[in-house]
């Protein structure tokens, strides 16, 4: 048991650094790259910091496109509400695209009710069987400071441990059984192939190009601050000297009139440089950018002088769209083991035999008239029945019933109302 928590504690340890990396670009506090030493030292503490954040667009503009809106089971979005998930399942998809992957953590309260918790990669990893990529093993790690606790989770047990001093000298405080017989720590793995279960940051591809944009704008003001202010010039003045005997410049940077005793004096002023290659660069990177994420135009502040209609605004996160409906069926399976193992821990059942199906919201962009429109066509057709075009329409299960409700409520008080001027 301990060589299995040494494994997992160590598969912590080997991210740390670079989750920590991937927290200060996400944050936009990350150092300037591609600056030369030279470069660092004229400016010193001035330019410590100049972060256009990207990182952080990306990962929302995706994220805001996944919202779990129900589930095929009676009892399930009950529960999903009760644990606040309807809230806290938008940052278990923003740590995933983050980090790679997040993590949900099923169990009981002391009610004997379902209970879940979001957790972060930097808590909390899992192993995987090489043959089944099923979860065998899971740990969280946590540190109030003076002790670290972690606890492993298996099939068929759950043990905490205690260290005063870090990863050595593991104490197993308490074991007991694990009634799901499946380990309760459900990874949110936001990947695309097989073979990769600890995911993929939303950010590796853009990191690169983030440093290299703000590179230039870092030179761009470097640039607006010794070049691109004109210049002025004077001749015939006499220069001063300060107490080691070099020359300072009679006119100060802050004057703004110039006195000249000399007939043969003249006063002039140096064009400042055009910073007309800087744009080019930026949009060369931000095209770069948009490539890389999916994001549209509109999301980078690139807009045209023209205003975009709702149509082609649609078709231009038609990218986005797409990989958010990716990202919902990559994320929708591990939601799906979450509410089955909520069922389990509500009624005692076995989370295999639990059959659900979870339902999103639409990616896409559309107006509320629009999508109100096409709704309603195909309603009146008679291809949708009511409760799934409410469901189209955005609105969760709960808000669906209350709408099922009052609409049931309205006709038995219209019926009573046309029974009673009959008997009138």
């Amino acid at each position: 048991m301990n060589d299995l928590l040494t494994t997992l504690t160590q598969r912590l340890d080997e991210h740390e650094g670079r989750m920590t990396r991937l927290d200060r670009y996400y944050a936009g506090e990350q150092p300037l790259a591609f600056l030369a030493p030279e470069a660092r030292t004229a400016l010193g503490d001035r330019l410590s910091v100049m972060s256009s954040n990207l990182c952080r667009v990306a990962v929302t503009a995706l994220a805001e496109r996944l919202r779990v809106t129900g589930f095929e089971h009676p009892n399930v979005w009950d529960s999903w509400t009760r644990n606040d998930l309807d809230q806290t399942a938008a940052i278990a998809h923003r740590e995933a695209l983050i980090h790679g992957r997040s993590f949900a953590l099923v169990w009981a309260d002391r009610q004997g009710r379902s209970q879940v918790t979001i957790e972060s990669a930097r808590q909390v990893t899992t192993l995987r069987d090489p043959a089944t990529r099923e979860v065998v093993a899971a740990v969280k790690r946590w540190s109030d400071g003076k002790v670290s606790r972690a606890s492993l989770f298996e099939p068929d047990r759950i043990t905490t441990f205690i260290s005063e001093n870090g990863v050595a000298g593991w104490k197993t405080l308490e074991t007991i059984d694990n009634p799901f017989g499946i380990v309760p720590v459900v990874p949110l793995v936001n990947s695309d192939r097989l073979l990769d279960v600890d995911g993929r940051s939303e950010l590796t591809d853009l990191l690169p190009l983030v440093d290299a944009l703000n590179k230039l704008l870092a030179d761009m003001m470097v640039a607006s601050e010794f070049y691109a202010r004109p210049r002025r010039w004077a001749t015939g003045l006499e220069l001063e000297e300060d107490e080691d005997g070099n020359a300072v410049n009679p006119i100060p940077e802050s004057n703004r009139t110039m006195v000249n005793e000399s007939p043969e004096g003249k006063f002039g002023s140096l064009p400042g440089s055009d910073l007309a290659a800087y744009d080019s660069a930026v949009n060369l990177l931000t095209s770069q950018i948009m490539a890389v994420t999916s994001l549209p135009s509109h999301y980078l502040g690139v807009m045209s002088s023209q205003p975009p209609s709702a149509d082609s605004l649609r078709a231009a996160e038609a990218s986005l769209t797409a990989k958010a409906q990716a990202r919902q069926g990559t994320f929708g399976r591990s939601w799906e083991q979450v509410a089955r193992l909520m069922v389990a821990a509500d009624t005692g059942v076995d989370p295999t035999s639990v059959d659900v199906a979870v339902t999103w919201a639409d990616p896409g962009t559309r107006s509320i008239a629009q999508e109100a429109d096409a709704v309603v066509k195909l309603h009146q057709a008679g291809l949708l029945p009511a409760t799934y075009a409410l469901t189209r329409l955005g609105y969760t299960a709960d808000e669906v019933e209350a709408i099922r409700a009052a609409r049931r409520s309205e006709a038995i008080e219209a019926n009573l109302g046309t029974i009673t001027e009959m008997s009138s």
